[in-house]
């Protein structure tokens, strides 16, 4: 009888990676993991528990969980059975380095396994649902959710408008009902960030993507020319399958917050509640043209933003 694991074994070095070497385990509890894995490109590892071994799948975007989109998921070898709780950094160098994250686990059911087509239901704390993988070209397979999406997630949107400010020469009456962001040049872009890809123009900023995995958004920002680029991300569009353009500014503003973006090339620059005087010094200070005022309760939808030029904009009254 062959052995399952000898390509698992052929690819790796048991003195040089803390991967476990372990044999086949012919107790099957139909269970599977999926691993976050942060190699050369970032992927999701599903792994099913199969006939003493776990029958493995690479999954460059993830599990969909839109059944409008099939995944690319390519087949690769099996793994051993202590790969359902194995979790490390894989050294540089060795086959598949990289940072190796347990990102769900579970049992599964099988409706149907055949050598080109899995037929499976997943119940785990992230990823549930009846999905299938077929093969289409060597190991190359597809997955497709069966479900409809699970209750509650919405696709992200595409072709949103942008939010614009109006023009103001004064700031705002009531400076505790506003906040205040520094205009900053360059080229206003809405990221879409999904399954570790962050789909952007500028090559340093894709490192957004893996940077966030597993979080899906949509964000709104300026690509700043500096050396190198900079994306300076002020508000947030979607997030994790829920639109957040109703939401008021402030509370979007908080969701952005919590994503603590702060990378060598994009972050979140400061705002300031209630402090338009504030703002206006700030702006003047790094020689920036303006400042944005933003009424917190304001949603990105129908935005009440207000474009105050440095210059002019110091004067307190009705806005």
């Amino acid at each position: 009888m062959s052995d399952p694991l000898a390509e698992y074994r052929r690819k790796r070095n048991p003195k040089k990676t803390p991967e476990p070497f372990s044999g086949v385990d012919e107790a099957n509890r139909s269970r599977f993991v999926i691993h976050q894995h942060h190699a050369r490109s970032l992927h999701w590892d599903l792994r099913l528990e199969h006939d003493g071994v776990l029958a493995s799948w690479a999954v460059p975007r993830g599990l969909p969980r839109d059944p409008a989109r099939n995944h690319l998921a390519v087949h690769t070898e099996d793994h051993p059975m202590e790969y359902l709780e194995f979790a490390g950094t894989i050294p540089a160098g060795e086959y598949g380095g990289g940072k190796m994250l347990v990102y769900d686990t579970g049992t599964y059911e099988t409706e149907k396994w055949r050598d080109r087509e899995v037929m499976i239901v997943l119940h785990g704390t992230k990823v549930s649902g009846r999905y299938v993988l077929f093969q289409t070209s060597g190991k190359d397979w597809m997955i497709h959710r069966m479900d409809p999406s699970p209750p509650g997630w919405t696709p992200m949107p595409s072709g949103v408008p942008f939010a614009v400010s109006r023009a103001s020469q004064r700031l705002p009456a009531k400076d505790e009902e506003w906040a205040y962001e520094l205009e900053w040049p360059g080229r206003r872009v809405h990221v879409p960030v999904s399954g570790g890809r962050a789909e952007v123009d500028v090559p340093e900023i894709r490192a957004l993507g893996p940077a966030l995995a597993p979080t899906e958004c949509l964000l709104d920002g300026v690509i700043v020319a500096f050396v190198p680029n900079m994306y300076f991300v002020f508000d947030l569009l979607w997030l994790d399958g829920k639109s957040t353009v109703d939401l008021p500014y402030a509370d979007r503003r908080e969701l952005l917050e919590r994503l603590d973006l702060n990378g060598p090339n994009w972050q979140t620059p400061p705002h300031f509640t209630g402090g338009g005087r504030f703002a206006l010094d700030t702006a003047r200070d790094q020689g920036l043209p303006a400042v944005i005022a933003k009424r917190l309760s304001s949603t990105y939808a129908e935005p009440d933003w207000r474009l105050i030029p440095v210059e002019r904009g110091n004067r307190r009254g009705h806005g």
